[in-house]
């Protein structure tokens, strides 16, 4: 009976892994099997996002604001097109990552599931250092610019943001198929689009306790300071609450960056902002150590820094 079940796992183990290489030739055939959803998403969100506009109208709740929604489109549309742009490159190096490893895995709909599961939780890991180190924060500050919160606000992502892929490639070393792979990246993406609305709040507990809701993610929003660095999640909130991140929504959230843009509408200034002020804070340093500290330390330690240097 013992070896009945090792030879049951033996065939299910050749089933999922030993899958062949994918040669570079043939990267064009996997790219032309890796839909573009948030591009057939697109026009539901833009709908989503104008009924919300109408219904905030209406309601006089002011939750647009004209240049910051111009702003967040733009943003949105730059960084489609560098993702667009940026997706073959970005599918050779995933897939030299697939054929890398000798487990890799059979193109199976269900590995959807657990890849998802572990593209999160490098999500989450990903999504708390770019707030704890400044080099990162300025890949991620373009979505906590807006100081109103609203659907739009989820087309905020930085256009320089694929360089925290870095952070995923433990996903790819696990051997998922390159497809499986940008697909769960894409659908993790569009999950975060209706977490962005103060129209949906507080959801059945079980969902509150288990998914990044869109109340959890206001607190992720939020400017005070118990809401400062709380509620990672992208999708499973589960993290937060493993990792001691998770804070309840409270009071109403104050949006916004402890220096709000001037520009609202300008897609430059609310993607580079934060990149040309560590340029120059590193161009003033006087010694190594303080550059150093400039480029990798705590944006908020950096700030109170400053603050008092003033």
């Amino acid at each position: 009976m013992f070896f009945d079940f090792i030879d049951i796992v033996t065939i299910n183990a050749k089933f999922l892994f030993g899958a062949p290489k994918i040669a570079y030739d043939q990267i064009g055939n996997v790219s032309s099997n890796s839909p573009e959803l948030i591009i057939w998403a697109a026009p539901f969100m833009f709908f989503f996002v104008l009924l919300e506009w109408f219904i905030s109208h209406r309601q006089n709740k002011g939750l647009y604001q004209k240049a910051e929604t111009m702003g967040s489109v733009l943003v949105g549309m730059g960084n489609v097109a560098i993702a667009f742009a940026l997706k073959f490159s970005l599918l050779f190096l995933i897939v030299w990552v697939y054929n890398l490893v000798p487990w890799r895995m059979y193109l199976n709909w269900w590995t959807f599931i657990p890849c998802y599961i572990i593209f999160d939780f490098c999500s989450y890991w990903a999504h708390r250092i770019a707030h704890e180190q400044r080099i990162w924060w300025a890949t991620h500050v373009v979505h906590h610019s807006s100081e109103h919160y609203n659907l739009s606000v989820s087309f905020r992502l930085s256009w320089i943001q694929h360089a925290k892929l870095i952070f995923f490639l433990p996903v790819a070393l696990l051997g998922f198929h390159p497809v499986i792979f940008f697909v769960v990246n894409q659908v993790a993406v569009l999950f975060q689009f209706w977490v962005h609305t103060e129209y949906i709040r507080r959801l059945h507990p079980v969902i509150e306790y288990l998914f990044a809701t869109p109340s959890n993610h206001r607190v992720h929003h939020g400017s005070q300071e118990k809401y400062i660095n709380k509620n990672y999640g992208a999708t499973f909130i589960i993290w937060d609450r493993i990792f001691n991140t998770y804070q309840p929504e409270e009071e109403q959230a104050i949006y916004g960056i402890t220096h709000n843009i001037e520009n609202k509408a300008n897609p430059l200034q609310i993607n580079f902002h934060e990149l040309a002020d560590i340029i120059r804070d590193v161009r003033k340093a006087k010694s190594w150590k303080l550059k150093f500290f400039y480029l990798f330390g705590d944006p908020i330690d950096i700030a109170r820094h400053k603050e008092k240097m003033k």
